[in-house]
């Protein structure tokens, strides 16, 4: 089994690096590479998951459908498609860049942080996840105008929310985000 690598950025968008994923997220987690989707049904609904409750950061907590990291030379969308596929059992259809200069940082009240540049993406998919319980605790497939209102959303999906609100409130017709904003490190 080999470990799983995250790469790690400069401040301008450029892998400097990369690092273990199990040893990356700490107190003083180094500025990487990860991606955020929203999976969405043919009723435009989203698909929220709730994050394993064994996961280091965020046990428990509720958030858009899928994140990751890509792995050292994986482009993002590859990277988009195998995580949907480890954690739903899902094959995605149609994968969108939308958010292509997402950048956040989050602490846990225990100290540990998430420090990301973290392009999102609309997924396109109809069916039933089969979740892998190790990293989805549960889901639900919600209206689109409902998820601001959901309770205890994780803070990388709450300032997704903001963002993807100002490109308009039916998400089958947001704009595609223009790959040459993406991170340095992302562009393929």
């Amino acid at each position: 089994m080999t470990t799983e690598k995250v790469v790690l950025l400069d401040d301008t968008g450029h892998a400097i690096g990369s690092q273990d994923k199990a040893t990356v997220h700490h107190a003083s987690t180094p500025l990487h590479l990860a991606f955020s989707s929203y999976v969405f049904d043919r009723h435009g609904r989203v698909l929220l998951t709730q994050r394993a409750h064994s996961k280091t950061t965020w046990p428990g907590v509720w958030t858009n459908s899928c994140c990751g990291h890509p792995l050292p030379d994986e482009p993002v969308q590859d990277a988009v498609r195998r995580r949907l596929a480890d954690e739903l059992g899902l094959v995605a259809e149609r994968i969108d860049l939308v958010l292509p200069e997402f950048r956040y940082r989050a602490e846990m009240p225990a100290g540990i942080v998430e420090n990301e540049l973290c392009p999102v993406f609309r997924v396109d998919w109809d069916g039933e996840p089969q979740p892998d319980p190790a990293e989805v605790a549960a889901y639900e497939w919600v209206e689109w105008s409902e998820v601001a209102a959901w309770p205890g959303l994780s803070p990388w999906c709450l300032l997704q929310l903001d963002a993807l609100a100002k490109l308009g409130p039916n998400p089958a017709e947001w704009p595609l985000g223009d790959p040459k904003l993406l991170p340095p490190a992302a562009q393929s």
